[in-house]
């Protein structure tokens, strides 16, 4: 039994964590933190947690929280866990974040796209940007764990096989995304809005989302090639899910069968990595609640190119899922205890 922490528990993502945390069987939570709900009990901010998380949220101590806890996940907005973390919370306890601030190893290209001040780099060489699926056992010598974008992993998830496998001219990737409204945090936005985003579908930070360097730093990870990606994030009028569509032009001499195998070579023994029948195509009501991420993919003969596409729920898979994923991996837990039966329903 692991005793675990969750610094900003009442956003979309830290009550997920929250939520799947009670129902895995090797952990018990200690602490929860939220700086606009400090003094409050957890379960009445969310009423379907009575009985089952009924703490005290505190205001973050970082002291307390690393002595407290074998683990703590922090799900805060880019820039604040630069400010919370150093070398000695990282000595006592395994940090998981679920924000941006260690996902980038360039400290210039943070500085760049996020326009804040970066984290040291000795902090950033500890670090592990881990996505599970590609990498189990990355993160699992390490007390700093990154945990990756929601974008992010339905996309590097979507394109890997045909990165990996050289398929593909990786100048020539084109990635159109779409996000429900839960992707733009619980805060309290004009933009976010129910009479702002219902009935309507709207392109947002064309060519400078901050999700661009991290699909182009996991993809290069992995290519012989310098990967450069154009995507274009969307927001859809839905509580939550992530669809992907990923175009790139195939290599000369690329056949249909090559990406068949591509696919089922990479991902044949992946428990949350679903490949779809022929034919078939991913929808995130499919996903929706789920550590799963659905992909297929298709060959245009007309134009040469290949089509993937990939669907999660961006709570889970996107954020909380995945960070419970990384744990049990870090932990020497079975890499789905805890998610087989996601239901959360915070939101």
């Amino acid at each position: 039994m692991i005793k675990v922490g969750v610094i900003g528990a009442t956003g979309y993502a830290g009550a997920a964590l929250v939520y799947l945390l009670t129902k895995h069987p090797n952990v018990k939570i200690v602490y929860l933190a939220s700086h606009s709900y400090a003094g409050e009990i957890f379960s009445d901010i969310y009423p379907n947690m009575n009985g089952e998380c009924d703490l005290v949220l505190d205001e973050v101590d970082m002291k307390d929280a690393s002595e407290k806890c074998d683990v703590l996940f922090l799900a805060l907005p880019a820039g604040i866990s630069t400010a919370l973390i150093d070398e000695s919370v990282i000595k006592d306890t395994v940090v998981i974040d679920l924000g941006a601030d260690f996902r980038l190893n360039d400290r210039d290209v943070y500085k760049t796209w996020y326009k804040k001040e970066a984290p040291s780099q000795k902090l950033l060489d500890e670090a592990v940007y881990s996505l599970a699926d590609l990498d189990p056992n990355g993160m699992k010598h390490t007390n700093l764990i990154s945990n990756p974008g929601c974008y992010t992993t339905c996309s590097i998830l979507t394109l890997s096989p045909l990165v990996k496998s050289n398929l593909i001219e990786t100048d020539s990737i084109i990635i159109n995304a779409m996000s429900g409204t839960s992707g733009a945090g619980r805060s309290n936005k004009t933009a976010n809005l129910f009479c702002e985003v219902n009935e309507s579908v709207k392109a947002y930070g064309v060519t400078t989302h901050r999700h661009t360097p991290e699909i182009e730093m996991a993809l290069n990870k992995m290519s012989d090639e310098d990967v450069m990606v154009q995507f274009t994030p969307h927001l859809i009028p839905m509580d939550r899910g992530i669809l992907a569509t990923c175009t790139a032009k195939l290599k000369e001499g690329v056949t249909k069968e090559m990406v068949h195998e591509a696919f089922n070579s990479l991902y044949k023994d992946s428990k949350f990595v679903h490949l779809l029948k022929e034919g078939h195509l991913p929808e995130t009501r499919f996903v929706k609640q789920s550590n799963r991420i659905d992909v297929s993919y298709t060959v245009d003969e007309r134009t040469n190119n290949v089509i993937g596409i990939g669907a999660i729920d961006n709570i889970i898979k996107g954020a909380a899922g995945q960070a419970v994923q990384n744990m049990n991996l870090r932990f020497g837990f079975d890499e789905s205890m805890g998610l087989d039966d996601v239901t959360s329903n915070t939101l």
